[in-house]
């Protein structure tokens, strides 16, 4: 199997333009390639992990990948997917975002000996002279057909600053001077950067001619990735800091069942002969795939000692209802009132509920437990020597927990 009908298989592509080439150019390993990371914070998330797995397996059939990091358009803001705009960094919290990308991104493409390499967009972007940049770029795009690309559309009707209407502009921009600098001819994204792809490969084309050529291919369910790395409290980072590698392995073993073969293709290494065994695995099955799932894919972000280590907590948690390094919430003095902490107040502060009334339905509904005791009274309250010592195990759920201590 080709490399191009491996991503296929794996369902990662879904549009591209001149399939032919672009098929010839991968398969041979002749492919410069693109993809971009706006640093908007200091660690990558799951949402990215699609990305960089696919530079991986790329980098492997002998491309060569260039890690795009948007520390020019960064400035801007992308308005693609959301309903509000951005919220403006300066430019030290960009370069500090970007240092921390790089490390991260080295545990999945090989930067030595020029095999990849990571730009900074800032290069060319901040030093534009703006009239100059409207002489010769803007002529090449139409503001009528730029109005309906779907990543505009979507932040008309609550309004969309002239700010972020640049970034189209912008984005084509870094495609063409990637083209000219390294020979990068072909860009992936997601699905929702489709419209400002086709801007810098048509942009290529009309400013260098029809013999230069760049090819765009979409992720397939790349805006799906992004929701990947969302949970309802909050993001799922690469960062062990931030998530670690024993929560990063749960949010995968908990993956729904519906979805565990389809992750199981696209963002492991896993023969796919071997994944579509899996197929035909039903009930306790499923299990045994989501924690093969799990395994993987902490094994490729934090080495194989720490996924083993997040799979024998993980198991230790199933059957004896605690493990070593389970995520841990701290409670301080000033939490508790004539010595004392309601269970409301417990959910609350171990951020297992976002509110009050969610922490009440919670308890209401059965779903709450303190040490292994399921707790029904709304107005429970506990002393400090529940939580003093080694702390106590709270659980919302069958998947969501922590192990609460008194600081």
């Amino acid at each position: 199997m080709t490399i191009f009908d491996e991503l296929k298989a794996r369902g990662l592509l879904a549009q591209l333009t001149d399939e032919e080439e672009i098929k010839e150019l991968i398969n041979n390993g002749k492919a410069t390639f693109y993809i971009g990371f706006d640093p908007t914070a200091d660690s990558l998330h799951v949402g990215h992990f699609m990305a960089l797995c696919l530079m991986k397996r790329l980098q492997m059939a002998g491309n060569k990948p260039i890690a795009l990091i948007g520390g020019g358009t960064a400035m801007v803001g992308d308005p693609s997917g959301r309903s509000d705009m951005r919220s403006m960094m300066t430019k030290e919290t960009i370069d500090h975002n970007c240092e921390c990308f790089k490390k991260q991104m080295s545990r999945f493409v090989d930067f030595s000996e020029g095999k990849a390499l990571m730009v900074n967009n800032a290069e060319w972007l901040l030093g534009l002279n703006y009239i100059e940049f409207l002489r010769d770029i803007g002529p090449h795009f139409s503001v009528n057909r730029m109005l309906t690309a779907e990543c505009y559309k979507q932040r008309m009707e609550k309004g969309l600053s002239f700010l972020e209407f640049n970034y189209m502009l912008m984005q084509s921009y870094d495609f063409f001077e990637l083209f000219q600098r390294y020979g990068c001819n072909m860009q992936f994204g997601g699905d929702d950067q489709w419209s400002n792809m086709l801007g810098g490969t048509e942009l290529i084309r009309r400013k260098l001619g029809k013999d230069a050529y760049a090819m765009t291919i979409t992720l397939l369910l790349n805006s799906e990735g992004k929701k990947m790395g969302k949970t309802q409290k909050g993001a799922v980072w690469l960062d062990p800091d931030k998530t670690s590698p024993f929560e990063f392995y749960q949010y995968w073993r908990n993956v729904a069942d519906a979805d565990v073969l389809k992750c199981l293709r696209m963002l492991t290494f896993l023969p796919l002969s071997q994944i579509e065994e899996m197929d035909q695995w039903e009930g306790s099955q499923l299990n045994k795939a989501k924690e093969i799932l799990a395994f993987e894919l902490t094994k490729l972000v934090h080495g194989e000692e720490e996924a083993a280590k997040a799979q024998e907590s993980a198991r230790a948690l199933f059957s004896k209802g605690v493990a070593a390094d389970m995520p841990t919430s701290e409670l301080t003095e000033e939490d508790f009132t004539d010595g004392t902490i309601d269970m409301i107040s417990v959910l609350c502060k171990s951020g297992l509920v976002q509110s009050r009334s969610e922490g009440r339905r919670a308890i209401e509904q059965g779903g709450v437990t303190l040490e292994n005791e399921k707790v029904t009274d709304v107005k429970a309250v506990f002393g400090k020597d529940t939580f003093a010592g080694d702390g106590a195990v709270v659980k919302r759920g069958k998947k969501n927990f922590r192990k609460v201590i008194l600081k």
